[in-house]
């Protein structure tokens, strides 16, 4: 049984581990089931079922989720996006407004610029290293302040202790998309977040053969929202979530590994006179390369750069190398590589982009755990190519 002193790799391990054993299983088992039987339960979201999100297999691990962020409750839900719009259409209403840091992930941005606005949730963007311009986009109606660790795909660590203290301050629910660093980097609700958003399908998963998300935070909020994916429903099944639970025991160790291989592969490049650019967090060159040293463990597995060549080149790089997969996702443990043109942000204009700074020409890796000689390698065959 995992105690809240313990470390987080034995967090990971032991907490939300049923006792007595079910049938002395050291793994838990998948239960299989939409339904259980009645036990004499008073309300309706206490009934054992599926869509509830109550079953063994979610109760489990909404209780490793808590242990690892050091929440009061966590919920599961069945894709990272439905994580987050559970969450922001379980917060806020017509006639309410929020904050939205400017460089969010594609489908993000879109939810807010098409849906949301749909329902009457109002949004303003702000630069998350701006926070002279912050108190100029409030309103009476302001009800939510939403930014992400770091940004998809540029890398920018924003001003994440003032986010916290800009809204206690107003009165603010404050929310942030952690998926990037994982709770092994970096744990924002001891930072003061009210609430901490993961694709789980990324590195809390880890092997890129299953879609799901989740949302960690204070007992009351992970009620409110769990009322409203249940009715939405929008539930993880019993053998992703089996999965999940798995995935999770060698987080900690993948995530080191993520983070060595990363800063690697960025100074590597940083090197190559083929590269005008690479946006890492762990790289001194880095505009807030100090923040993120005071506040993560490590800076995660995902990097961008451009090519002095641009578009062309990158594609001619793409093609050329041996290990990456060309493939969207990240937190898998093999290495992907894309242009976010053409996947996390093809839904938006290129002018939109252009605005954000994604250039045409900006390729993504999402550094796997191979060993770092052998990526280095690769990628300097095929920079040879260009």
């Amino acid at each position: 049984m995992a105690h809240p002193s313990h470390h987080l790799q034995t967090q990971l391990i032991h907490a939300g581990q049923p006792k007595p054993r079910p049938a002395g299983a050291v793994v838990a088992p998948i239960y299989q089931s939409a339904t259980f039987e009645y036990r004499g339960e008073r309300d309706y979201s206490q009934l054992r079922y599926l869509r509830l999100n109550n079953t063994p297999n979610h109760q489990a691990l909404h209780a490793v989720l808590a242990a690892i962020s050091g929440a009061e409750a966590a919920l599961v839900t069945a894709s990272g996006m439905a994580a987050i719009t559970t969450t922001l259409l379980g917060l806020l209403g017509a006639g309410d407004h929020l904050l939205a840091q400017d460089c969010l992930y594609g489908g993000t941005l879109s939810f807010l610029s098409e849906e949301a606005a749909a329902l009457g949730i109002e949004v303003d963007y702000i630069q998350g290293n701006d926070l002279s311009s912050w108190a100029r986009h409030l309103r009476p109606t302001t009800r939510l302040l939403y930014v992400e660790t770091m940004t998809n795909p540029l890398l920018e660590v924003p001003e994440l202790e003032a986010v916290v203290g800009f809204a206690r301050r107003r009165n603010l629910l404050s929310v942030i998309d952690n998926t990037f660093a994982s709770p092994v980097n970096f744990r924002p609700l001891a930072l003061g977040f009210d609430l901490e958003i993961h694709s789980a399908t990324k590195y809390l998963n880890g092997h890129s053969d299953l879609v799901a998300g989740c949302v960690m935070g204070g007992g009351t909020l992970i009620n409110q929202l769990t009322r409203r994916l249940n009715l939405l429903g929008a539930t993880l099944d019993p053998h992703a979530c089996f999965l999940l639970e798995r995935g999770l025991k060698t987080l900690a160790l993948r995530m080191r590994q993520h983070d060595d291989n990363a800063l690697a592969l960025a100074r590597f490049l940083e090197g190559r006179p083929e590269v005008a650019r690479v946006n890492y967090p762990g790289l001194e060159s880095h505009p807030q390369h100090q923040r993120a040293q005071r506040l993560f463990s490590g800076c995660g597995g995902v990097l961008s750069f451009e090519l002095r060549e641009g578009i062309t080149a990158a594609d001619r790089l793409i093609g050329a190398l041996e290990l990456p997969v060309s493939a969207p996702s990240l937190g898998g443990v093999e290495t992907l590589i894309t242009r976010p043109a053409l996947t996390s942000h093809a839904g938006l204009t290129p002018q939109r982009r252009a605005a954000l700074g994604i250039a045409e020409g900006l390729v993504r890796v999402a550094v796997g755990i191979e060993a770092a000689q052998d990526l280095c390698a690769d990628f300097a065959q095929a920079l040879e190519q260009l």
